[in-house]
């Protein structure tokens, strides 16, 4: 397996044998997951993705990727959840963080419409004054708020510095294939467009052409990214939860429920991984956050996050435990110097590589926190690359969804994320919701 699960810092709470009495319940969700019998059975395409992707589709969105990089400076891409998460995290963790202010010959990649702040989309428009630059707007329906409106400002930008016809060159769409508004305007201004498979829900889309175009229009080479997912498919079929590590990270995770430890810290050691936490963020908390169950899942990056978090994680309430996912090689290294001054007392440090003061940093957190009552998961994963990325994505999709159906809920539905969105088109006084915008104005004391 490329990932490995190493267990050694789970102190008292996972033992051998209560991993192995999970081993029913395992088998049960693996069944309902690849009979597909399971509640959710309509949105399990991410399942076989890594075999059965288009690969019609994904030609053409690598030309796509190409014909951006040559004619742009910049690629705006607009989306919200699942439709922007995943691409971010993959650009950030391949590339780096700092991915548009790095040197290369790749575009910049600004992500819009992932909120309502004005002055964050203020920004991004600032950033493409003077530059050429193309939008990719993704979006299943068209109309979810974030998204539309900040595709209308672009779309109106392109218009205005290229005209209609160049304009249309330079939109590239992701949406449903064949109903929404986004389609019909798609198809009536001649927009090329990708699909958002209907049996794949947002945030198990990154390998779909929803995080496929602006992942390839970093420079990342797909074909890696997608063999680490088809190995990952291969390669985590074993039933029995002592061999797959997947299916052991999803029964320890449900052990440690059980015992109260209801906060999972997904924890990297290097920066570039942030991105990849929020994207966790998503997938698993929209997955098993419902019915009043669930793993809040929450994130830090160390060593920075010692310095804010670390005296929580050590001390405070013995509610959580951390998942934590270490690489074997950094992209890059460094020396620390000798200095005959030593005006800084480091010269103990000279000569010796920084990935390996890293590494003495996590081996002596991992030992504090388990001492202090904070059970660990590690996850060994051997480099940064496309291919280790591929199999790290399905890794988790697959140990979210086994993990719902332990847990009892719908591993693929959201219900409740539609409840702020009723609230704000009331508010905002949106045709049909008449009768609710009176009630919410009473409620907040606003007076007509």
């Amino acid at each position: 397996m490329s990932t490995h699960l190493n267990g050694s810092y789970l102190g008292d709470f996972v033992s051998e044998e209560s991993i192995l009495a999970m081993q029913e319940e395992v088998t049960k969700a693996h069944e309902l997951l690849h009979t597909k019998t399971g509640e959710g059975n309509e949105f399990l395409g991410w399942l076989t993705l890594p075999t059965d992707y288009d690969k019609d589709e994904f030609s053409r969105i690598k030309k796509a990727a190409t014909k951006i990089q040559q004619t742009s400076d910049l690629l705006i891409v607009i989306g919200i959840g699942g439709s922007y998460l995943g691409a971010r995290a993959a650009i950030e963790f391949v590339k780096s963080s700092n991915y548009n202010v790095l040197k290369k010959d790749t575009p910049d990649i600004y992500f819009a419409g992932n909120s309502i702040s004005p002055t964050a989309l203020n920004e991004i428009v600032s950033l493409c004054e003077g530059r050429d630059f193309c939008v990719n707007v993704i979006s299943k329906s068209g109309t979810t708020t974030e998204p539309a409106i900040a595709f209308r400002v672009f779309k109106e930008m392109l218009v205005k510095k290229y005209g209609e016809e160049q304009a249309a060159q330079r939109i590239f769409v992701t949406t449903d294939k064949e109903k929404g508004t986004l389609k019909a305007l798609s198809d009536s201004q001649g927009f090329e467009t990708f699909i958002v498979p209907d049996d794949v829900g947002g945030r198990y889309s990154v390998l779909t052409a929803v995080g496929l175009l602006p992942i390839a229009v970093s420079g990342m080479d797909l074909d890696a990214l997608m063999q680490g997912a088809l190995d990952a498919q291969k390669s985590l079929m074993q039933t029995d939860v002592l061999q797959n590590d997947c299916y052991k990270y999803a029964a320890i995770r449900n052990i440690l429920y059980r015992q109260g430890k209801t906060t999972e810290m997904m924890v990297s050691y290097e920066p570039s991984y942030a991105m990849m936490n929020e994207w966790f963020k998503q997938l698993f908390g929209e997955s098993e956050g419902k019915d009043g169950k669930g793993i809040f899942p929450a994130s830090a990056i160390f060593s920075t996050d010692l310095h804010s978090l670390g005296q929580y994680i050590q001390d405070g309430k013995r509610n959580l435990f951390e998942t934590v996912v270490v690489f074997k090689k950094p992209k890059q290294e460094m020396i620390i110097s000798f200095d005959d001054e030593n005006t800084d007392g480091l010269n103990f440090l000279a000569g010796k590589e920084m990935s390996f003061i890293n590494q003495k940093a996590f081996e002596g957190t991992i030992l504090a926190h388990s001492d202090g009552g904070v059970p660990n998961i590690v996850l060994e994963v051997e480099e940064m690359t496309e291919y280790e990325l591929g199999y790290l994505i399905y890794f988790f999709e697959k140990a979210c969804a086994i993990s719902g159906y332990i847990l009892g809920v719908n591993p693929f539905n959201q219900p409740g994320v539609e409840s702020y969105k009723k609230n704000m088109f009331a508010l905002l006084g949106k045709a049909g919701y008449e009768e609710e915008k009176a009630q919410l104005e009473k409620r907040l004391g606003i007076k007509n």
